[in-house]
Parts: structure tokens; sequence; C-alpha cells
């Protein structure tokens, strides 16, 4: 089939307003950090899940791989397609209708497209929580890519990443089908649970059209603490306490180094520094009920009784008063991003050794690049540290990143290595860690991997040269 054709039938299947070709389809070929830039036959925009399954059909006719994408916020390079190779990105964004809210089973039916700020507000406005929360890109990002990396964000430690929060899920297939697998139960011990297979899978095995999501209770009573601490064993030690005070009503447990809030202050307006005096750290802990309770009390017992109550810290059960802290920690990327492209490292380790980590990986590289900053913050609970490495000045920066990229990454994964952590914690793989996970995954994970990605994808057509 000619080119010309090929875009006839497309246009058949999703009408024509919705298949974007030139200058109309180019923000959807580069990634959010505007470090990918790809090309595409086509960017096609199906209304419904038939209309998905009879796009795949007629791509695999025409060995055409397609891109399956979101809200188009990887970090990663994952949602946008390579600069060469017959290709077509199939977003979903207009596949955002809630389908079902069932409050009693407390879950809801979603299809891929809906944003997730959309769906946290639907369930709190039944009295719900959907409790999936990414600081940066929550108005932005999609259930379809936040369930394709298996996204995590800050409320890891009390309700597990994207996978944990997932009943059911509809998936088109590498050869059009459609598997319905949108079941609301919490037990079915049937057989291989396949969704697990396409959740963390980066639309590699085929494209998740709908999600049935779980709910939990809406909290009562939520408090908020800032805390200044000088070294990041502290933090450590403090994560332990207060989770033995507060048990599951800790819900996040964030920390930010001294450079995320220089960068924030630099480009985010209205940011206000937290203490008078300037720490090299501080932790944002939440705590979160069911009851009606003075939790802020709670927390400030909590913290008070860590080591002698040598702490500077602040507590709050105010929602606005607390914002003025989150917003510190939800826009580091969004400063980050205005900054310039930095070196950037989505890492875990048991939580017990994210301090060993921070020590050795920041003399590593200081002791090897004299001059670089580290911007290091993250998900302190879940052992999850965002640490990103550049230099000031721009050129000098470019010129370092060009230079050494390599090299850094080679220096950080060492490190998470030695400590039996993953170089790749939320964030997924996509282009940019595509090849550097061969040197860190166990060879027998990685063929148990591609022998999965053949028996469902034969031909490579599903998002190719992303993931494995």
């Amino acid at each position: 089939m000619s080119h010309t054709d090929f875009i006839h039938s497309l246009t058949a299947i999703v009408k024509a307003a919705s298949v974007l070709s030139g200058e109309s389809a180019s923000p959807y070929l580069t990634d959010w950090r505007g470090r990918y830039t790809g090309n595409a036959l086509a960017v096609v925009m199906p209304s419904d899940t038939g209309q998905v399954a009879e796009v795949v059909k007629l791509c695999v006719a025409n060995s055409v791989a397609v891109v399956p994408q979101g809200g188009n916020t990887s970090l990663c390079g994952g949602s946008v397609p390579l600069p060469k190779g017959a290709q077509i990105v199939l977003n979903l964004s207009r596949m955002n209708r809630i389908r079902d809210f069932d409050g009693i089973n407390y879950s809801m039916t979603v299809e891929a497209g809906c944003k997730l700020i959309d769906v946290r507000e639907e369930a709190e406005k039944n009295n719900r929580l959907f409790p999936l929360g990414l600081t940066a890109t929550q108005k932005y990002c999609e259930i379809g890519g936040n369930l394709s990396t298996n996204a995590g964000g800050i409320n890891v430690l009390r309700y597990g990443n994207a996978r944990d929060l997932v009943l059911g899920l509809e998936v088109v297939l590498p050869d059009g089908r459609i598997w319905d697998g949108l079941r609301s139960l919490r037990k079915d011990n049937s057989g291989y649970d396949l969704k697990h297979l396409f959740i963390g899978a980066e639309g590699t095995l085929g494209i998740i059209t709908a999600a049935v999501l779980k709910l939990f209770p809406r909290p009562k009573s939520v408090a908020n603490a800032c805390v200044a601490i000088g070294d990041v064993e502290i933090a450590v030690r403090l994560l332990a306490h207060v989770r033995t005070y507060c048990g599951d009503r800790l819900s996040s447990f964030e920390i930010m180094s001294r450079s995320c809030l220089e960068l924030v202050y630099r480009h985010i307006p209205d940011a206000e520094e937290p203490f008078d005096k300037q720490s090299e750290y501080y932790l944002l802990i939440q705590v979160a009920d069911l009851l009606p309770d003075q939790l802020d009390e709670l927390l400030r017992r909590a913290i008070n009784d860590f080591e002698q109550g040598t702490l500077v810290y602040s507590v709050t059960s105010d929602a606005v008063a607390a914002e003025k802290w989150w917003k510190l920690r939800k826009n580091i990327s969004e400063a980050q991003k205005r900054e310039g492209i930095s070196i950037k490292h989505d890492i875990s380790v048991p939580v017990s050794r994210v301090a060993e980590f921070i020590s050795r990986a920041d003399t590593l590289l200081h002791k090897t690049f004299p001059g670089i900053r580290i911007v290091a913050f993250g998900h302190m609970g879940d052992g999850n540290i965002h640490y990103n490495v550049s230099m000031m000045e721009p050129l000098q920066n470019q010129a370092f990143i060009a230079q050494h990229e390599g090299s850094v990454n080679k220096l950080v994964y060492a490190v998470v290595q030695e400590l039996n952590g993953s170089i790749s914690a939320e964030h997924g793989l996509g282009q940019l860690k595509r090849d550097a996970i061969r040197d860190y995954k166990d060879p027998l994970e990685l063929e148990l991997m591609r022998n999965i990605k053949k028996s469902f994808d034969p031909l490579g057509l599903m998002n190719p040269g992303k993931v494995i």
C-alpha cells in the first residue's frame, strides 16, 4: 500500500480531523524534556477501543510500527517515535471517558486518555481517593501512560505504585485483537494475572485502552511537616521513627537538597524559604487519617521525640500553609526544565541505604568532575531518588553532557548496583536506558523479557526501540 493509500485508510477509520501530519503533528514527535525527536507517517487520534484495534490491524498489514502515546510526559523518551522507520504515533488523549464509578466496590473504570488530575478529582467528588500523586506532571499525564510506566509518585509509601492500584485492564494486542480484562475483582486466582504484563511494559506488548482502578476512603484529617536537616542519614533514621510512631497514617516522606530549592527560587514566582536559616536538605512529611483527628499534634510529638528534639521543623494542618512547602517540591522538575538539560537518574535503593548512596555518589562525582551541580530529591519513603547532574553555565553544561554523560551514568549506576538498587525506579526505560539496562539486569531476566516480547509481538511493531 502506498503512503497516500495508507493515510486514506487511516482517515477512513478515525476521520480526517484525527489524522495529523506535517506541522500539526510536530508537538507529538518531541518528548517533554525536549531531548528526543522522531518522525512518523502520521499522528492518529482514535476515539474508542474499536478504532484503536482497526488502526493496529492496518499497521500490521502494512508493517508499520505503532508508538502509543498519552500525555507525552515521559522523561525517558518512551512515548515518541524513533528518528527512522515506518511508524505512527497512536495518541489516546481523545479516549477520556469515565465509563463507570462504583463507590461501594471502591473502583472506577476509566479510559486511557483520562488525565490523572481528572481521575483524582472525580474520586474526590464522590468522597473517594485515587492516591496516585505525581507532583510535576499531574495536570498533563494520562492514566494509560501512568500504567504503562508503572508510575510511582509521592504516595507509594502508603498505597504502592500504579501496579498496586489496578484491578483490571482492557488492552489492544499487537495483532489488533482486544483483550477485555476489565474485572473489578479483589480476588481472581484463575491463572496468570495477565494485566501485570502490560503494566510497566511501556506499550511494547500492547496498548492499554482502559482500566479498572482501585479507590480508597478519602482522609478526613491531614497534617504536614517541613523539616530542615544537614545530613541525609538523619532522614533515614527519622523516617523509621515516624513510621513507628504514626503507622499507616504516614503517607509521604519526601526529600529535597538545597540545590533544588535554589533552582525553584530562580525560576518559580512566589516560592518562599521555609525557614530563616538555610539547610543542606529539607523533608516534607505528610500523615493522613480516615477519622477526624489532631494529626498535627501527633506529627509534632513524633518529631519532638526524635533524638532529643534537635530538629528545626514546622507542622501544620492548614492546607494553604502546607501548599507553600509542597510548591517547592512540585516545581523542582519544572525549574530544572527551564534551567536546561541535565543528566537525569531515577534510581532506587533500599530505604536504609539512601544516605549511603547520596554520600558515595556525591563524593565520586565531585572528585571526578569538579564544579558540577547535583540536584537530588525524591521519594525518601520508598528509596527512590531523582539524582540529576549538570554544570551551572549553559554552554559549559552542553559540552559537559555531550562529553561525559556516559561516564557520569557509569559512576552513579555502579554505586546503585553495589547497593542492590535499580537504575529505573519509576520513570521506565524508554529510549534513554534501553541499552544501559543490559549491564545492570540479570541476563536470565533479559532473556525472559525478550521471550515475552517475541511471544506477544513477533513482528516487533509495538513501540520499537524502547525498553529492550
